[in-house]
């Protein structure tokens, strides 16, 4: 499978298509010929990686949050929850499959798991939506929460998408009414719920799902209350740059964390997550299990009171 490379990588790219023709040569030369050559390379390639990623602008955090071979929900499930079983349907209108969700196991731990998922190829992006939820994914998410209340199960959520969808259709069957109510669920719910912003965590749509007890961040993923792109259109008219809006915005990890938007940066390999899913879902597991260790002694009403301060908190230190 090619290899996606953004713009700023290309220095990487160049080195890795030296590594390749380098690795091609050495099967028609005598055994060895080139190896001390394509392991300085890949040492090279790595430092490179490492340097580039080490100093990512706003804009360019964007770009890798949104890269399509970053592990997605259907692989956080695959790789975390064992015995999982998907619940379809919001026993309305439909089964809206831009958010997933059901139950498994999280380390032998029961759980209710649900996530947006965009799709990786035309035919799965196409059956997803690209990640928008309509109406009756947001219901579907609320009916697997009040399951998940009932029988005292702790939830995790794992948010990548780029917003509800903005579609007639969707905004006839209700779709701000159900993101409020999906959002008025999560800070209400008197079990654990552990949010993970894994890629781009856009609008009311990824906060419908993302109003957890802790809010946690993939290190190069970014959380907004509309795209860099929608925000330069709206405020500036277009006299901006995306990348403009990306760095006014404050939406990456670092940013968000200094703001208490989020609690905890999940670190990502060099590279990015896309880079080595394996060590991004152990880390993703990691933090996780921790954060759910750290709530679970909690009563129903305590997790509530400490829901509320966590939102009420949000923006309140500027004002002091």
């Amino acid at each position: 499978m090619a290899v996606h490379y953004l713009e700023f990588e290309r220095p990487i790219a160049d080195l890795e298509a030296k590594i390749e023709e380098l690795s091609k040569l050495s099967e028609t030369a005598s055994p060895g010929a080139f190896d001390a050559e394509i392991e300085a390379l890949r040492a090279r390639t790595q430092e490179m990686r490492r340097e580039t990623y080490s100093k990512l602008d706003a804009w360019q955090k964007t770009q890798v949050a949104r890269h399509p071979e970053r592990p997605h929900f259907v692989d956080y499930a695959a790789g975390l929850i064992d015995e999982f079983v998907e619940l379809k349907g919001d026993r309305t209108y439909a089964d809206d499959q831009a958010i997933i969700g059901g139950l498994g196991r999280f380390r032998g731990r029961p759980v209710v798991v649900m996530g947006n998922e965009k799709g990786r190829d035309t035919i799965t992006r196409v059956k997803h939506n690209f990640g928008l939820a309509r109406p009756e994914g947001y219901r579907k998410a609320i009916r697997l929460m009040e399951l998940a209340e009932r029988f005292s199960l702790p939830i995790i959520s794992f948010v990548d998408t780029p917003g509800a969808y903005p579609g007639v259709a969707s905004e006839e069957r209700g779709v701000a009414e159900a993101i409020a109510r999906s959002t008025e669920k999560s800070l209400l719910l008197g079990v654990p719920i552990v949010a993970v912003i894994t890629g781009e965590g856009a609008s009311g749509g990824a906060s419908a799902i993302a109003s957890g007890s802790r809010v946690l961040i993939l290190e190069h993923a970014i959380y907004m209350v509309i795209s860099p792109e929608g925000a330069n259109s709206i405020l500036w008219r277009g006299a901006r740059t995306p990348d403009e809006a990306a760095k006014a915005m404050k939406i990456t990890a670092q940013d968000l964390l200094g703001l208490k938007i989020v609690d905890r940066i999940i670190p990502e390999p060099p590279g990015g997550a896309h880079s080595d899913p394996e060590a991004t879902l152990k880390a993703v597991g990691d933090a996780v299990e921790e954060e759910l260790m750290a709530l679970e002694h909690l009563s129903p009403d305590e997790l509530r009171k400490q829901r509320a301060e966590r939102f009420y908190a949000i923006g309140r230190a500027g004002l002091q």
